[in-house]
């Protein structure tokens, strides 16, 4: 079953694709994977039916029909169909952390904003809350890794716990990544702290007052911040 999903979702992206958008896509993600031309409201509609109609047995074949259109992916948009997959409502029971290895995969390979950041605040995040003992050292590790998405991944998982927020670990997650000049890794640190601030503005104030924090972190960070 999961080959025949994995061959209906792409007939279904290239039959909703409007070639005349690939290029503009293309260029405005800087993509070096081409795009087909899908728009995120079709392709999502095109997705809900195939995923409807082809309804997978096992978490094992879940996982393996994931990476399986991941893997093989010769368009953006197909590896924008594999993160789908792996949020659709069938499948929330198989979330665990047998999944781990699938999303550090798609996070490592993926190694940009459009395919990362979902996975991190939505899919990662998810992990986290649900198996915090097992997901808060992983987080730790990760946030020290050498790879950058990795890094970012540790730092965004949290993005949307609110009160829920585990300060410690998400300062922790923060630390490795001050130095770091990369665009990214300081982009991440302001939208962590820029969501923290939505619950505790204070904080975030107090600890972006007290750490060397480059300027585009800080300015992201207090972006809705009264006062500053």
């Amino acid at each position: 079953m999961s080959l025949v999903l994995v061959k209906e979702v792409r007939l279904a992206l290239t039959e909703a694709a409007d070639p005349s958008k690939a290029a503009g896509m293309r260029a405005y993600m800087k993509s070096e994977m081409p795009f087909l031309g899908v728009p995120a409201v079709p392709r999502r509609a095109a997705l809900r039916r195939v995923f409807a109609e082809h309804r997978l047995d096992s978490a094992p074949e879940w996982r393996r029909a994931v990476l399986a259109i991941w893997r093989e992916a010769e368009y953006r948009e197909e590896r924008y169909a594999a993160i789908e997959l792996t949020a659709h409502r069938f499948y929330r029971p198989w979330q665990t952390l047998y999944t781990v290895p699938m999303y550090e995969e798609m996070v490592v390979t993926g190694a940009w904003w459009d395919l990362v950041d979902e996975i991190a605040v939505h899919r990662v995040g998810t992990l986290l809350r649900l198996f915090p003992e097992s997901m808060r050292p992983l987080m730790l590790e990760w946030a020290r890794d050498g790879d950058l998405w990795k890094r970012r991944t540790a730092i965004l998982c949290q993005n949307s716990f609110k009160e829920r927020t585990d300060v410690g670990l998400l300062y922790a997650c923060i630390e490795p990544s001050l130095s770091d000049t990369d665009f990214f890794a300081r982009k991440a640190i302001g939208w962590a702290l820029r969501e923290y601030a939505k619950t505790n503005p204070g904080e975030v104030v107090r600890y972006v007052d007290h750490k060397r924090i480059t300027g585009l972190s800080r300015r992201e960070a207090l972006k809705n911040v009264p006062g500053d």
